[in-house]
This record gives structure tokens, sequence and C-alpha cells, in this order.
């Protein structure tokens, strides 16, 4: 793909994404064209169905999340690394609730979408969790699966409560997961 074309695209899936989180999936589409500046002729050349377009925004938005973590790793001391991509993901999971309507309609569009988000998430999360374990800053039996579920969890309340509940409790969980190393009790 030419890099001009690339930018179109990702023009419009980051214009897509604010304008779903503000306006819901169903937005017109002048409202997304005119936020990334571009006409609905390259829209719809991309994107025919609005099922593409959510798709690929969240596909977009899944991709950023996960790959957040190699930044985060080069940055921080493992545990600090893993508790920041965790606030990452539980933003993402808060975000995307908008989403969820679409993402469950029975839509087959969606249908690869849950498979994509475990491909790219539990992987990324494991080796975060691998690399604070051998560091010895946390316990070596978690399970990335279930903690990726327990932050999900953890960002229900975040729709209503924005004093910072869901970030108090992944601090809390991230606590928890030191439980058992040799410098915890």
């Amino acid at each position: 793909m030419r890099a001009d074309a690339q930018r179109s695209i990702d023009t419009l899936l980051t214009a897509a994404a604010e304008v779903f989180t503000t306006s819901g999936v169903d937005a017109p589409v002048r409202q997304i064209t005119a936020k990334a500046g571009v006409g609905a002729g390259t829209l719809y050349r991309h994107f025919p169905q609005r099922s593409d377009l959510i798709a690929a925004v969240f596909r977009h938005e899944v991709d950023a999340c996960a790959d957040a973590a190699a930044s985060l790793v080069a940055q921080h001391e493992p545990v600090d690394a893993l508790a920041r991509w965790l606030q990452r993901f539980a933003a993402f999971i808060a975000t995307k609730r908008g989403l969820s309507a679409a993402l469950h309609s029975g839509d087959p569009a969606y249908d690869s979408l849950p498979c994509y988000f475990q491909q790219r998430f539990v992987p990324v999360l494991g080796a975060l969790l691998d690399t604070a374990a051998k560091a010895g800053q946390i316990r070596s039996d978690i399970d990335p699966e279930d903690l990726l579920r327990a932050v999900g969890n953890l960002t229900l309340p975040a729709q209503e409560d924005d004093s910072g509940h869901t970030q108090r409790m992944i601090a809390l969980l991230v606590d928890g997961l030191r439980y058992g190393t040799h410098g915890s009790g």
C-alpha cells in the first residue's frame, strides 16, 4: 500500500475512533470524514460497510494498546511497565464499551474480533508478567487470560465513576501480584 493511502486509512481510523467514543458507532459518516479531512469516497473505498470501519477501528485500537507494551518495557522497571500497561488496557476497555453493542450484534463481520483480541493481548501480557516474575517483582503463577478478564471486570464502574476507582483497583491488583515474592509477605 502506498504511504499516502496508509496515512489516509490511519487518519480515518483515528477520527472514527474519536467520533465513536463521543457520538457512538452510529455517528454520521460526514462527522468522521470531516474530522479526518477526507471525502466520503475515501472512507467508502476503504470501508464499504459500517461494520468494516468498526472492525478496523477495533483492530487499530487493539494494536495500539498491545504495541504500547514495548515502549513501556524499555522505559520502566518490569513491574512498573506491567502496571502502566494494565492501566492502558483498562482505558482501552473503558473506551470500547461503546463498541460493545455492535461487536455483540451477531453481525458476522465481527466474528473474528474476540480471537484477534486474545491473540494480541494474551502474549503481550504474558511477556510483561514473565519479565516481572523473572525480576522477582511479582508471583510467577499468574494466567494472562485471568488477569485480562479481571482488569476488564474492574473497568465496569468506569462509565459512571470518574473518581479514579479503576486506577486504584488496578494498583491494588498489581500489589496483590507481588504477594508471595521474596520481598513480600
